[in-house]
């Protein structure tokens, strides 16, 4: 069983990523399902922004039915792809996905529009089981040294998408209509699939009586947050970050249509600045980041996003919007570096997965809250008051995360008795 374990993950020299054909598979799977996942959701918002007119409702529909898979199953997925076999989990659930936009294809040629909220829904859920059988198999074959270097090939990879996916997704549907776009999707899902097949078979693990109990689980997860100041400052702002994020996520179209006065295909642009400024600030951030703590990393960028959000909620101008654009995503890195530095650094090894279980669904679950109710309050607050909310709840997590300056690195690592003691 080790034999098999040992020459994939240490055969390759320390460095040479790309020798590894688990690295390759994976990645491959990934550039696939974010292709898919690109098209699909330029597809999706603005075939419903034109059957609809418009509509915030709507709209603001696509992003509930894409994030409350995340909230509701992320702690659930995590825990059953522990269990089940990663290589045939992440098959199953790409398989799956093509055959449900399948069924959603023939239900929106025979007329039934509302049908497309399923595409994105059903694989939404399905992504919460296949993404942690992911993270496992990387886990079980990618040397300790190289794992951070593959990680970090994975957060590049979304970025490179979030410049070119809106474009290509706005292309497809632009050129050859919904139908087109939607089994582009499904095609990708199983092209996906097939890829994965490529993979070794799965290790089998031998039976024990390590069926933990579910609830059990659950239970010690919130409890070793609430034992912990760091990670339980760190649910408050995960909550007020999230609602931020939810109520604008879906009115950045009409930012462009109201604001901008540009038709709606703009949109892209304003992602595809977004994500240059990702990639330009990840590499700015990597190398400055050993010289500032994580809270500071991470309050500097919530207030950049404060500043930022309001900026674009108010401006009228296409480059000064475009320059915001780029400048939030430049920031963006240090949210995402200081979070799970601090993470890491603040949680002890055995509770790491039960903490992200706890703390991905409160942000996920408050981003969906305020997505469901950012197209009801648009017309009565504006689309600047919306965004002007968003940036007060930005600054309220900012300031959350000062108390956090005085804890140092020795805190790190306490006891994990502490858990049981609540």
């Amino acid at each position: 069983m080790e034999n098999n374990n040992a020459g994939l993950a240490s055969g390759p020299p320390a460095g040479n990523i790309f020798a590894n054909r688990i690295v390759l598979a994976i990645m491959s799977s990934n550039f696939l399902l974010q292709l898919g996942i690109w098209i699909r959701n330029f597809a999706i918002l603005l075939y419903v922004t034109e059957i609809t007119n418009n509509d915030p409702v709507y709209v603001s529909l696509i992003s509930v039915v894409e994030f409350a898979p995340i909230f509701i199953f992320s702690f659930i997925g995590g825990t059953f792809a522990d269990r089940w076999k990663p290589k045939l989990t992440m098959v199953w659930c790409d398989f799956l996905s093509a055959v449900s936009i399948g069924l959603v294809l023939m239900a929106l040629i025979l007329g039934s529009w509302q049908a497309i909220f399923l595409a994105t829904l059903v694989s939404a859920i399905l992504s919460q089981f296949s993404m942690p059988s992911a993270m496992k198999l990387l886990k079980q074959h990618v040397p300790g040294e190289q794992l951070q270097s593959v990680m970090a090939m994975f957060q590049s990879l979304m970025a490179i998408f979030m410049v070119i996916g809106p474009v290509i997704g706005t292309l497809v549907y632009q050129k050859y209509g919904i139908y087109i776009s939607i089994a582009v999707m499904g095609v990708m899902f199983l092209l996906s699939a097939l890829v994965l097949l490529g993979l070794p078979r799965d290790i089998e693990k031998e039976k024990t009586e390590e069926q933990s109990d579910f609830k059990k689980e659950l239970a010690d997860g919130f409890r070793y947050v609430m034992s912990k100041k760091v990670l339980k400052s760190m649910g408050s702002v995960f909550a007020f970050c999230g609602l931020a994020v939810g109520l604008i996520s879906p009115l950045a179209i009409f930012v462009t249509m109201e604001k901008l006065e540009m038709p709606k295909e703009f949109l892209q642009w304003l992602l595809m600045a977004n994500g240059a400024g990702m990639l330009l600030g990840g590499g700015i951030v990597m190398a400055f980041s050993k010289k500032i703590s994580p809270q500071k990393l991470l309050a500097l960028g919530i207030f950049a996003s404060m500043i930022f959000t309001v900026g674009v909620g108010w401006s009228t101008s296409v480059v000064l919007t475009i320059v915001l654009q780029v400048l939030n995503g430049m920031f963006f890195p240090c949210i995402h570096i200081g979070i799970n530095t601090i993470i890491l650094r603040y949680t002890d090894e055995a509770f790491i997965g039960r903490v992200n279980g706890v703390l991905n669904p409160l942000f996920m679950g408050t981003m969906v809250i305020g997505m469901s109710v950012s197209g009801l309050v648009k017309a009565p607050l504006t689309l600047s008051g919306v965004y002007s909310i968003s940036g007060v709840l930005f600054l309220l997590g900012a300031l959350l995360v000062v108390p956090l300056f005085k804890f140092k690195e020795t805190d790190t690592y306490s006891q994990s008795a502490l858990a049981g003691k609540e």
